[in-house]
Formats: C-alpha cells, sequence, structure tokens
C-alpha cells in the first residue's frame, strides 16, 4: 500500500505538482497533452451551450480530468472501461466521433440511445465502453462480469470501473469488490475522492482516512495518486494493468482530487468553502500540465495554438452537424420493439405423453443440464450451488461435469453477481444467477428491473441473464421464503418471465430462456418440486413464450391462471364435475392475449386466479384487459380470486387461509350463478 493521505489533509493544502516522465518520449508527452485539452475544450463551449439552452444539464469534470486522461492513455483499446458522468475524456480519450457525442447529449437519434437516454449513460461496444444508470453502484458489478470473462477466456485483459467517493456508500461497492477479491478478477476499481457527494462533504459520508485503507479488509491490492497529476496517474495505471493481466486480481486505485464546479450546474457550488477553490485552482490538472510541457521545452506557444484550433475546428464541425439534426420523431413500433432484442425460437414443442415420469425438480436440472451442455458459454452462479448442489439440489452434480468455472458459489452478493451477469452478455456470453428464494431478490432489484430490463432500449446492449427464482407458499417457510412476487416484475418493460406449472413446461420453457437472449426471470414454485410429476422427454426442446396451455376444455366459464393455480382449479373443476376451461398462461410477459381472448369469446364467463395478493397482482391487469376488449361478450363481472392482502404467515392454518385454494370452488358459483 503507498502513503496515507487523510482526505480533509488534501483539501485543505494543495501540495505543488512534480511530473515524473520517466520513459516517455516528447511525442508520447504531447499526445497526453492533447488528450486532456480536448476535453477541458469541449466542456467549456458545453458550457457556454448549457446558458444557451442548447443542452439541457451538464455534470462537470473540470478539475478532475487528469484521472480519466490517465486511465484510458494507459490501457489497451480493447480493455473495457466503465465510466461515470464526469469521466468525459474517456470517451474522447477512445476517439468517439464528437458529432455522435453531441448528439447524445442534445437527445438527438443520431446518438448512442435513440434520444432515449442523456449525458453518458450509454454503452458502447466498439469503443469498449460501458457507460452509467443514475443510480450509482451497479456499474461495478458489470465490471466484475466483463473481468470475469475476460478471465474464463483467458485474454489477459483488465478491466477499469470508477466510482466517486459518494457512490461508494452504496451497497453495490462492497459487494463488487467482495465478489472481484473473492473469484480474483483483474477489475481496477478507481475512486475519484473529489471530497463532496453532490453536497454533502465525506465527512458525512465516511469515518475512515483513505479508501486505501479499506484494501486489508478485502484482501487486495490498493494504490493511492494524486488524481490531478497526469503523469502519476498514467504511470500508475500503466504499471499495476500490466501486472494484473499476467497476475489477475483486482486493485483499488484512489485518485485525490477536487471538483472545481458543482454537482451539476444547476446545484452550484455555495456549499464549499471558496478556499478550497483557490487552493486546488493551482493544482489544475491542465494549467499544471501545461506550464511544465512548456518549462521543459517540449510545448511551444506555436503548438498550443494549432492543438487548440485543430480541437476547435473539429468541435466546431461535429456541432454544426449536431445541431442540425432534428430532434427524433415518436415511433411507437419501434420504441416498444427496441425494449427486446428481436428473438423468435421454436414454434413448436414435443409430443407431451412420451419420455420418463419426472418431478418438476428434475425436470428442471434435465433442462439446465442440457442447457450447459448446448452452451459452453453459458455461467452458473448463485449461492451454495456448487458442491452442495443448490438448497433444493437442481445443480447437484454439475461441477463435476462442468467444473468450478462455470459452475460457480457466490457470496451473499444479489446486485453483484446479477450485474457480473450483465457484463458476461456484454462479452458474448451467457448466464444464470439463482436466487436462493426468489423473496432474496429484493437484494438485485435495482440491477434487474433498471440495468438488465432497459440495457437494450437504451443503448442496444442485450441482457443475456436468466434469473432462476425459487417462489411461492404452501410450505410453511414464512414471510421471507414464500412470497409470491412476479408482479414486480410483471410490470417492467424489457424483461420476459416464465412460470411453469409442470415438469414437462418447466423442462422446454427453461431451454427457452437460455435461447432466448433478452432478460428472463424464471420462476419455480417450490411446493411443486417434488409434488407433481408427467412424462418428459430426454432430448432437448423448448416450448416458446407467449404460449398458453388449454388443461382442460369447458364451455360455462374459464379460468385463467398460472403456477400452483392451475392444480388447485383442475383439482376444483373436476372435482365438482364443473364444465369449466382452464388456461394456464406458462409465461406472463409476454402472456397469451390470443389464448385468452378465445376462450372469453366462448365461455362469455371468466375468473383469473392466482397465488400473489389480490391488490396489484397480475389479474387485475389481465381482468381490466378483457373487459375492456371483451366487456360485449361477458356474461358476468370478471372476478378475481388472490390470496389475502397479507404478508405470508407461517403456521399451516395460517397459511391456509392466506392461500385462496380453499375459496375457489365458492368463487366459481358465485361466477356461474351470476
Amino acid at each position: 500500500m503507498t502513503g496515507k493521505i487523510h482526505q480533509s489533509d488534501m483539501t485543505k493544502t494543495a501540495p505543488a505538482l512534480q511530473f515524473k516522465r520517466e520513459k516517455l518520449k516528447n511525442n508520447e508527452l504531447l499526445n497526453l497533452y492533447q488528450a486532456i485539452l480536448k476535453p477541458r475544450m469541449i466542456e467549456e463551449k458545453m458550457l457556454i451551450l448549457l446558458r444557451q439552452n442548447r443542452i439541457s444539464k451538464w455534470f462537470s469534470g473540470i478539475g478532475q480530468e487528469a484521472i480519466s486522461v490517465g486511465v484510458v492513455q494507459a490501457l489497451e483499446k480493447d480493455e473495457y472501461i466503465l465510466p461515470m458522468h464526469r469521466n468525459l475524456a474517456i470517451f474522447t480519450g477512445r476517439d468517439i466521433p464528437l458529432a455522435q457525442l453531441f448528439k447524445q447529449w442534445e437527445g438527438k437519434k443520431g446518438g448512442f440511445t435513440k434520444g432515449r437516454d442523456r449525458s453518458f449513460h450509454f454503452g458502447t461496444n466498439e469503443h469498449h465502453i460501458v457507460g452509467m444508470i443514475s443510480h450509482l453502484g451497479p456499474q461495478m458489478g458489470v465490471a466484475d462480469g466483463i473481468a470475469l470473462a475476460s478471465k474464463l477466456k483467458k485474454e489477459n485483459k483488465v478491466t477499469v470501473v470508477f466510482t466517486g467517493d459518494g457512490g461508494s456508500s452504496e451497497g453495490d461497492f462492497h459487494e463488487s469488490i467482495n465478489v472481484a477479491a473473492v473469484w480474483q478478477l483483474p477489475v481496477i476499481f478507481v475512486v475519484e475522492n473529489n471530497g463532496y457527494g453532490l453536497s454533502t462533504p465525506s465527512s458525512e459520508q465516511f469515518r475512515f482516512k483513505n479508501f486505501v485503507d479499506k484494501g486489508p479488509g478485502y484482501g487486495i491490492d490498493t494504490a493511492l495518486v494524486d488524481g490531478n497529476n497526469l503523469l502519476e496517474v498514467y504511470h500508475a495505471v500503466k504499471k499495476w494493468a500490466a501486472d494484473i493481466r499476467k497476475n489477475p486480481r483486482p486493485l483499488l486505485l484512489e485518485a485525490m482530487t477536487f471538483r472545481m464546479r458543482g454537482h451539476e450546474e444547476a446545484s452550484g457550488t455555495k456549499y464549499v468553502p471558496k478556499h478550497l477553490f483557490e487552493e486546488w485552482k493551482k493544482k489544475d490538472p491542465l494549467d499544471t500540465f501545461e506550464s511544465w510541457l512548456t518549462e521543459e521545452g517540449i510545448l511551444t506557444e506555436n503548438l498550443k495554438k494549432q492543438y487548440r484550433a485543430e480541437i476547435k475546428k473539429e468541435m466546431d464541425a461535429a456541432l454544426e452537424e449536431a445541431f442540425a439534426e432534428p430532434l427524433p420523431q415518436p415511433d411507437v413500433q419501434e420504441e416498444t420493439a427496441d425494449m427486446y432484442l428481436p428473438f423468435e425460437g421454436s414454434k413448436e414443442e414435443p409430443a407431451r405423453n412420451q419420455g420418463a415420469e419426472l418431478r418438476l425438480v428434475d425436470a428442471v436440472q434435465q433442462g439446465l443440464f442440457q442447457s450447459m451442455e448446448k452452451y459452453p458459454e453459458l455461467v452458473l452462479m448463485g449461492q451454495d450451488i456448487a458442491d452442495y448442489g443448490g438448497v433444493f439440489k437442481v445443480t447437484e452434480g454439475f461441477v463435476e461435469k462442468f467444473g468450478r468455472d462455470r459452475v460457480r458459489n457466490t457470496p451473499l452478493c444479489e446486485s453483484a453477481i446479477i450485474g457480473t451477469g450483465l457484463g458476461l452478455s456484454i462479452k458474448g456470453m451467457k448466464a444464470m444467477v439463482e436466487m436462493q428464494f426468489a423473496d432474496f431478490v429484493t437484494c438485485g432489484f435495482n440491477q434487474i428491473v433498471n440495468n438488465l430490463a432497459k440495457s437494450h432500449y437504451r443503448w442496444g446492449q442485450n441482457a443475456d441473464v436468466v434469473v432462476r427464482m425459487p417462489t411461492g407458499a404452501g410450505v410453511a417457510a414464512g414471510p421471507f421464503h414464500s412470497q409470491s412476487n412476479e408482479a414486480w416484475f410483471f410490470h417492467t418493460p424489457g424483461l420476459k418471465i416464465a412460470y411453469p406449472s409442470t415438469p414437462f413446461d418447466a423442462k422446454g420453457l427453461l431451454a427457452m430462456s437460455f435461447e432466448d437472449p433478452n432478460p428472463i426471470i424464471f420462476f419455480e414454485h417450490k411446493a411443486l418440486y417434488r409434488s407433481v410429476s408427467s412424462q418428459v422427454p430426454a432430448e432437448y426442446y423448448t416450448i416458446p413464450f407467449g404460449k398458453a396451455r388449454i388443461v382442460r376444455e369447458g364451455k360455462k366459464a374459464s379460468i385463467i391462471t398460472y403456477g400452483a393455480a392451475v392444480h388447485w382449479a383442475q383439482k376444483e373443476v373436476e372435482k365438482e364435475g364443473l364444465d369449466v376451461e382452464i388456461i394456464d398462461l406458462r409465461t406472463l410477459l409476454p402472456y397469451d392475449k390470443e389464448a385468452i381472448a378465445e376462450s372469453v369469446m366462448k365461455t362469455n364467463r371468466v375468473m383469473v386466479l392466482h397465488e400473489d395478493t389480490i391488490t396489484g397482482g397480475i389479474g387485475a391487469e389481465i381482468a381490466a384487459w378483457i373487459s375492456e376488449e371483451f366487456f360485449r361478450y361477458l356474461d358476468a363481472p370478471v372476478m378475481r380470486l388472490g390470496s389475502m392482502d397479507t404478508a405470508v404467515p407461517f403456521a399451516p392454518t395460517l397459511e391456509k387461509e392466506f392461500l385462496p385454494q380453499s375459496k375457489i370452488g365458492m368463487k366459481l358459483q358465485e361466477l356461474l350463478g351470476y
């Protein structure tokens, strides 16, 4: 570890910079100068445009550009960088066309997100950059995934991810560094320590002296650099990256710096003592480097003018092109289609009455095993899934067949691991993340609904990730192991949801989930794991999403349902000898509107049944859609039946009353007698 400097010491005084060129040639030093001059000139222009209302928002990196420049110039061009909103020099350093950058900031279609997101909230695989989302921290888990893919592919590459001193308070910071440490991933975690998280000083963010002090707790290397000294940052990253490529492991690199403008321009800087600006102005990374180059006789006045003129010419031409492009016009079809990477999949499914009799848990295991054989790039991750085989034994024996690189025990880091899945996808791999219980997905919720679900819509990057979710009640497991939480994700465009009720469907839908390159939430009802059996073909097969199954024909009423409720409904209808049709949706996003419509028009009476609590459940949406589209066919109100609007109780007697199972007969009689 390098010497310790307390954060408050860095803000009280700003020691003079001492540049060490080491083996850098004059032309290399001049290249570095141009690399830091360009983003400064662009920033100064953006601040003018902001005042002119030509752009809507700006997060200034003035005063801390040396960190971005040092990092991007020290890395190889095909090594991934995950920057934040103050790292303009990363983008210019990868030679992204300025016109495309400016269009991005103006919300034009010619940008990277077709006007759907702003500033640096985008990625580009062409330039090996993955941008941030506003929820600070998730990009660190994504960096773990990119680094894991590089390590598995033996590419000898390093991945760099940025965070700020404020963002380090997020749980993703701890989770991602911990995962990288345990798995020895080649990631450099750069903490830009500028003393403030928006207006909150670091003294109110954390109690430790420096971030490098945290390294021993994780068992990783750390380094501290003066973030305003371009050459110090460059040399440090160059040295560490070369070493990490040979000996993969994470590094926590702390760069001390200072933000000379507000968090974003609207927030101002009144909360910062004026003397700090005076002190840190003396350490301006561009001015000091320029002065040193001039003193050394490397940079002349003519070169300064030449470089500025060239950058201004490039910038003016790019701005002219960006301003000339009109704002995007809405195209509803395109907007909807771009939520997902287009994927058709197979249309047919094999005959059901063949193969061995399997329990649902066995069918899930077989589908997963065959998908691992079919896709050598598929990596499984989850708590206790390796030697132990998972708490439900779905992955028992997988380590012996596929090895520990592909069947990975994880720390209790749901957010980082789901982010890792996205990182693997960025590198062209597939990922499965097993939630030990569906309830625990709350710890990774942000990654699913904001990263996985929105990536393709935002910048065309699909998330080839399947999240397996052992779900449901009926096993007396209480409030934190029995929830039905599919409705949380049903509301999120960009996701797909499968919820099989039979072994046959479980295997086919799981196989399809791995074929589909979009993010899939795959629910497996715990109470069905070992209680239902059916014939399942031994060969690999898939079942298409959005295609319901008619469990039984009927003419008097329709029950639209899924999961364990399929079996409850079937038992009740057959016990009473009712002429009722049962539709098993099988997938919830998308759900089969055509099958529902046909059944409604045939029976004219509908009940939507699910295990989830009644208020805000998926049944509410389906019932509303039926009422709106098929009101003229209905002979009775669309009725809903779900669990009580309480948490799931533990005692079997309370759980029985909570669930809708015992109320199906009464609700059906109400529907049929209306």
